[in-house]
Order: structure tokens, then sequence, then C-alpha cells
């Protein structure tokens, strides 16, 4: 799908950006910038969208997103309360590539930081001992001031670009393009709508009807924007939904077949395995494990 434009909001007085949010949600656009994102979050769950994936989120999840790679993440309905004991936490920072210079990218000392740029294009899971580290020095950047700043960031591209504890989101390089206003509601208004009734029977004449277009044309158009079908999309989104259920380990798999939109047990268990690779059961083990 064609992602908005955000221009990230950095002082004259700083070269990266970091904050510490405590809202009730994460927002809900799509949306991409030139600078590199380090995304932790500290409390919230849902589905993130990165790039073509689509998959949950919880806390302590850590994710690095390389320069224009579009992204949103929509938590849980029961985050969109005016309930301070349900908002949403994270910490967020933002730096351009060259936010420290350009010649330092030449440097023979920080050759890993060009592969570290190419590696984050396709957005990068932080795990393990790296993540940890990642996390404290997070925490020093948002009070830190003057030099300490710079020495607290190079620390953080410094485990970055060291660490292999990191698992890669999007497999393949897609190209995005920039979309005007109308075209970004439109397929904001598509994916909130989708999210809020996945649990239901959704035809192609409703979410054609919310875009303007024919049932024909929607089709034509969002295979452009998102290079997948409307169903394939409404597919993940409900398997994604199954993933956290199946990990909460609350409900017996054939309930929350049913819980998630699908219409009977065989067609959950086949579409299942068609995006996760493995089955319900499997997928269950492996995670609880």
């Amino acid at each position: 799908m064609k992602p908005h434009f955000h221009k990230v909001p950095v002082t004259l007085q700083n070269s990266f950006s970091i904050r510490h949010d405590v809202k009730p949600d994460f927002g809900n656009i799509w949306h991409y910038h030139p600078e590199l994102e380090l995304h932790y979050v500290i409390k919230g769950e849902g589905v993130r969208f990165i790039g073509d994936n689509i998959n949950n989120f919880e806390p302590d999840e850590m994710v690095l997103l390389g320069e224009n790679l579009p992204h949103t993440w929509r938590c849980k309905d029961e985050y969109f309360q005016n309930n301070p004991a349900l908002h949403t936490e994270a910490m967020v920072m933002h730096f351009l590539p060259d936010c420290l210079g350009k010649h330092l990218m030449n440097l023979p000392e920080a050759y890993l930081l060009p592969k570290l740029l190419e590696k984050a294009k396709g957005g990068m899971i932080i795990y393990g001992k790296a993540k940890a580290h990642l996390v404290l020095l997070m925490r020093a950047a948002i009070g830190a001031t003057n030099l300490d700043r710079i020495i607290i960031l190079l620390s953080i591209l410094k485990t970055l670009a060291e660490t292999d504890e990191f698992q890669t989101i999007v497999a393949g390089k897609n190209a995005f393009y920039q979309s005007n206003e109308a075209e970004t509601l439109r397929i904001n208004k598509i994916c909130n709508y989708t999210l809020s009734n996945y649990k239901k029977d959704i035809t192609l004449g409703e979410v054609a009807s919310l875009s303007n277009l024919s049932i024909t044309s929607f089709c034509r158009y969002f295979k452009l924007m998102t290079k997948k079908t409307f169903y394939d999309f409404l597919i993940e989104i409900r398997v994604s939904h199954a993933c956290r259920f199946l990990i909460e380990n609350k409900l017996p798999t054939e309930v929350i077949c049913f819980e998630c939109g699908f219409n009977n047990v065989s067609n959950f268990y086949r579409h299942f395995k068609k995006v996760t690779a493995m089955t319900p059961l499997d997928y269950k083990r492996k995670y609880l494990n």
C-alpha cells in the first residue's frame, strides 16, 4: 500500500531525536520517513505492519526500521480507551544515516555502518543481550546532553552494527512510493475497517464502497498498492490474531478459529499453515516451550 510521508520533528540543537511515549495508542497512520527508527515497546499489544509484513507485537519487542521503510503499529481495541492504566508505552529513536556527518561512513574503522544501513532496509527485530544493552542505552540517551548524547548514539550504532542477534522482517526488497493525502486516507480507512471487523464476513462490496470504487477497480487498486489481494490481507490479519490467542493459551483451537473470523476449522487449519508454515498445535508448542 502507498504510505504517507512523515516529517520527524528534530530540533536544530540535536543530531537525533529520542522520546519516551506514554499514550493511548501508537497511532495507526501508514507512513515512512528518511530517518532510521529504533522502536522499543514497553507496554502495548496488537498488530504491526512493516513493509509487506503483518505480524503481532507485544511488550519487550525492539525493532530497527531502515530509511523510508513504511510501517505502522495498530494496538488491540482495549488500548483505545481514555484510561491511563491501558496506555501504551514505548521509547522511540530517530536518526538520519549521516546524522554524525557524511565522512563517518567512509572511515575505515566504521566499515560496519554501511552494512548496518543495508540490513536495516528490511527491518530488524533485535533480541538477546543486544536488545537488553540497547534498552539501557536508550534510557540513558533520553536524559543525556551535549557530548554524552553523541557517545551514546555511537554506542547504539556499534551494538546494532556488530550484533548477530536479529531477525529480518521484510524478506524481499520492495519498492514503495510516496502517496498523496487522498490515497493515504483511503488506504488507512481500508486498514482500520478491516482491523476492526476481521471477525465477521467482510465482502469486497463493503471495502470497495469505503474506497468509492467499483469492486473490480478496488481489487486492481488494492493489489497494486499492497502486492496482495484483499482476501490475502484479511487472512493474514486473522491468522496474526489467531497466533496471539494460541500463545495466550486460554481458548481451545476450535474456539480460536471462529473467534478470528474463520467459518470452519478445516479452512482455518489450511490458511494457518499456508501463512505460518506450521499447524496451530506446532505453533503453540514452539512458543509455549
